[in-house]
This record gives structure tokens, C-alpha cells and sequence, in this order.
């Protein structure tokens, strides 16, 4: 059976703003990224999209974007946090070295990238094969294009671009394999 992901970053930060590095750490939604996960919200009720359950990461940001999109009760998992940065948490993104990271900040006390990936991966996958349908994760920008790296294989749709803040990833679940069939980019101007 067919089941339906919808994975979205966060909505954008105080730390987003100026430009600090933000894994483990955490910063507060700005105005900004209040309106942001607002219009998310509106996205999924135009489109009459109900979930059965609800996921975040542990960070804040994560729940606090959840709690706009949707009333109904969640769970936090760490599973679902952001890349561990190490001794670059916090401090400026000048500091970042060039993309791809691969495995930088694993020398920093952060995360290895393949570790990282893979336990985005794993933990996704329990979740879908849970008893539901249609979920809901709200996660983290690094989580989400690893994720998508992950499963780029199975995938025909790709976007090079950053992943912006309440970027909506919807994926297919079926026989263990994702599949990414959309990516939903807001326009906060309008």
C-alpha cells in the first residue's frame, strides 16, 4: 500500500537571520518564519490533507513550526534533528566549508555525513512503517536534502537550490523505498 510522506523544514530562525550555524543548537522562530508556517498550514488545507500522525525534531524551531501547521498531538523524536555541527555550533556560516561537507565536522566532534544521513533514513522509515498513511515530519534543511540524497535513486524530481525554510518534500512509501513525487516552494511575498 501506498502511504504518503510530507517532510518540511522548519520555518525560518533568529539564527537563520544571521547566519549562524544551527544543527544542535537552537533559535526562535522570527516573525518571518511564523508567517512561513502559517502559510504551510494554508497550503495543507487548501488541499483538504489530513495526516494521521505527526512528527518533529526535538529542536524548538522544529515543534514550534509543527504546533502552527496543525493542532493535533505529535511526536518529538530525536531521530529527527538536525546534523550535529560540533564546535561550530553557533558561530557564523563564513565558517563553513565549502559544500559538499562530507565528513568535516565529524572532525569538530559533529556528525559523520553518512551517519547522519542514515539515521534521517532510518528513522523515517519506522515511522512510515507505523499504522498510518499520511504523515507529517517537520525536521531541518540539512536533514531534509540528506534525505532526499538518500533516496535521489528512486527519485526523477530534484532541486539544486537551497531548501528553504517550510520547503514541503512529499514523498510516496511503498515496499520499504521512498519515492520524492513533489516539492512544494511557497511564495511569502503573495
Amino acid at each position: 500500500m501506498k502511504k504518503t510522506l510530507y517532510l518540511m523544514r522548519h520555518g525560518q530562525t533568529l539564527f537563520n537571520v544571521r547566519r549562524k550555524v544551527q544543527g544542535w543548537c537552537d533559535a526562535p522562530l522570527t516573525e518571518l518564519g511564523i508567517k512561513q508556517a502559517e502559510t504551510a498550514s494554508n497550503y495543507f488545507k487548501k488541499h483538504n490533507i489530513t495526516f494521521d500522525h505527526a512528527y518533529s525534531s526535538t529542536s524548538e524551531r522544529a515543534c514550534d513550526t509543527l504546533e502552527i501547521i496543525t493542532d493535533m498531538s505529535y511526536t518529538r523524536l530525536k531521530g529527527l534533528k538536525e546534523w550535529n555541527f560540533g564546535t561550530f555550533e553557533g558561530e557564523s556560516e563564513d565558517l563553513n566549508p565549502s559544500l559538499p561537507y562530507g565528513n568535516f565536522f565529524a572532525n569538530f566532534g559533529g556528525e559523520e555525513e553518512k551517519e547522519f544521513q542514515k539515521r534521517i533514513a532510518n528513522t523515517c522509515e519506522k515511522i512510515m512503517e507505523e499504522d498510518n498513511e499520511i504523515v507529517l515530519i517537520v525536521s531541518h534543511g540539512a536533514a531534509c536534502r540528506q534525505f532526499m540524497r538518500y533516496w535521489e535513486h528512486t527519485s526523477s524530481v530534484d532541486q539544486k537550490e537551497r531548501i528553504g525554510n517550510c520547503c514541503i518534500l512529499k514523498f510516496e512509501y511503498e515496499n520499504k523505498e521512498f519515492k520524492l513525487i513533489e516539492i512544494i516552494n511557497h511564495n511569502f511575498n503573495g
